[in-house]
């Protein structure tokens, strides 16, 4: 019998495996959190679809997301990057990038850790929405809107609203698979 999945994923096999076994599972661990802050930040403008046949490269060029090693890129690291063709090259998400790894480390430092301070956005645990169509499911929320705000006065880039509400999709704080797909009786 065939799975039924939400729509956006039946392109091919990569964005199905991502969709059945990494979209809209709560992650708390802060790597990881920062790996898809990192992702959905290369991804404004450009689709998902584009940035997942990239995250391999993305992996080996930023030092697999270790966020520590990223805040002490050099000027001339961000150039090599600049060359690299297996990412996206855009100068001001590369900055941004470093930037946001020094901002995330602070916010660590004040929260203990991120998680923490992130999951505090919806009340530690996942918001259950049940859509039963995508078009349903909205680009950005209030809470969206909230988190983009302290992110930003935090000196945080490239993570607006939209960009911060498919980061908690793909992180599972909020559950947005459709009512039929398989993955929400797992």
């Amino acid at each position: 019998m065939e799975k039924i999945r939400c729509g956006w994923c039946e392109k091919d096999d990569l964005y199905r495996k991502y969709h059945d076994e990494e979209w809209g599972k709560p992650v708390h661990d802060d790597k990881t959190i920062f790996e898809f802050l990192v992702l959905e930040s290369f991804q404004a403008g450009l689709s998902w679809y584009t940035i997942l046949k990239k995250r391999e490269n993305f992996q080996r060029a930023f030092d697999n997301f270790d966020y520590q090693k990223i805040a002490e890129y050099s000027e001339e690291k961000m150039e090599e990057l600049m060359q690299d063709a297996g990412i996206i090259r855009n100068r001001l998400k590369i900055s941004a990038t470093v930037n946001n790894a020094k901002r995330f480390m602070e916010v660590q430092k004040e929260f203990g850790s991120f998680s923490t301070y992130i999951w505090s956005f919806v009340g530690g645990k996942p918001i259950d929405n049940k859509f039963n169509e995508l078009k349903e499911v909205p680009a950005t929320t209030e809470i969206s809107d909230q988190l983009a705000k302290d992110l930003k006065k935090r000196g945080f880039k490239f993570l607006g609203s939209t960009v911060v509400y498919a980061h908690m999709q793909a992180t599972g704080m909020v559950n947005d698979h459709v009512m039929e797909c398989h993955t929400r009786q797992i």
